[in-house]
């Protein structure tokens, strides 16, 4: 592999045309330049320059590699150059989060890069435990989570909490006990941690979500409300799943006696260097969530 210290001597002298000018230009001694250039063509083993007194041509090695020293040394200014730019207004930031918060969460963000069009957001929708996995792995920047991860690579805080209702279809004017029984739950993957979260703190009676007759399942955050708006059962989630549903006019948020939130960590891996893109989404998520 070429010396980049000889190849940066060797392209100054040809372009300057002169030894002891490359010298003051490279605070060298003259003798150091010519060692430089002695080295660099016993490594390529060919001449690349044909000296006559003070003065020297090039072969047709060392024109070549003047031309293509040249091309590599700019490559190699502006990778490093690329490399330490850090502007927080450049370059792709990866998130992960559950459906709820996303749901207001995300379409914030894609305002954020309308700001920024060098700004890329990356979004995706999963559970608690995929999401700390992802960050353990360095394969997103910022997660979102209901639970503190006690995972040794992970840094987590609290940045809010969101607010855990029961819904309805609109015609359920009030809930009890025997009104639950007799509309069914209509689950999604944190029905059981939800309902136990709400429920248990209503409801005396309440032991688990098994009690209920099972009227449905989804998986997606924006599709859970559908069943529920029908009249085909009821379900507990965090308020801005239940604030996003499109059709807000058939369905109804009751008012429990005591209210249940559940707090919402934002999370980052504890050996990944945060960059100013990272530093500046994490700021613009903490200020819209804890709104």
């Amino acid at each position: 592999m070429i010396n980049i210290s000889w190849l940066q001597t060797f392209c100054k002298l040809v372009d300057i045309g002169h030894f002891t000018q490359t010298s003051e230009a490279l605070y060298m001694t003259q003798s150091g330049v010519s060692q430089h250039i002695k080295k660099l063509e016993e490594q390529l083993g060919t001449a690349l320059l044909i000296r006559s007194g003070k003065s020297f041509t090039l072969t047709e090695a060392g024109l070549k590699l003047h031309h293509e020293g040249k091309i590599l040394l700019s490559s190699m200014v502006e990778l490093e150059s690329s490399i330490k730019a850090d502007d927080p207004h450049v370059g792709a930031i990866r998130i992960s989060s559950p459906g709820s918060v996303g749901l207001k969460l995300y379409p914030h963000l894609l305002g954020i890069q309308q700001q920024h069009s060098r700004l890329s957001i990356d979004y995706s929708f999963a559970p608690n435990s995929e999401i700390e996995s992802r960050i353990a792995a360095r394969k997103i920047d910022i997660g979102l989570v209901t639970e503190q991860s006690r995972h040794q690579d992970i840094i987590s805080e609290q940045i809010a909490l969101e607010p855990l209702v029961l819904i309805t279809s609109h015609h359920t004017q009030s809930v009890t006990w025997q009104t639950l029984i007799e509309l069914g739950f209509i689950s999604h993957p944190d029905a059981a941690h939800h309902a136990q979260l709400l429920l248990s703190k209503n409801f005396s009676t309440f032991q688990h979500i098994e009690q209920f007759k099972h009227k449905g399942f989804s998986n997606q955050v924006s599709l859970i409300l559908e069943p529920v708006s029908r009249g085909l059962g009821f379900t507990v989630l965090p308020l801005h799943a239940s604030n996003a549903f499109n059709n807000q006019s058939k369905i109804r948020i009751h008012q429990l006696q005591h209210s249940v939130s559940e707090p919402l960590y934002l999370c980052r891996n504890r050996y990944s260097t945060e960059t100013k893109r990272s530093a500046f989404i994490r700021h613009i998520i903490t200020d819209f969530i804890a709104k």
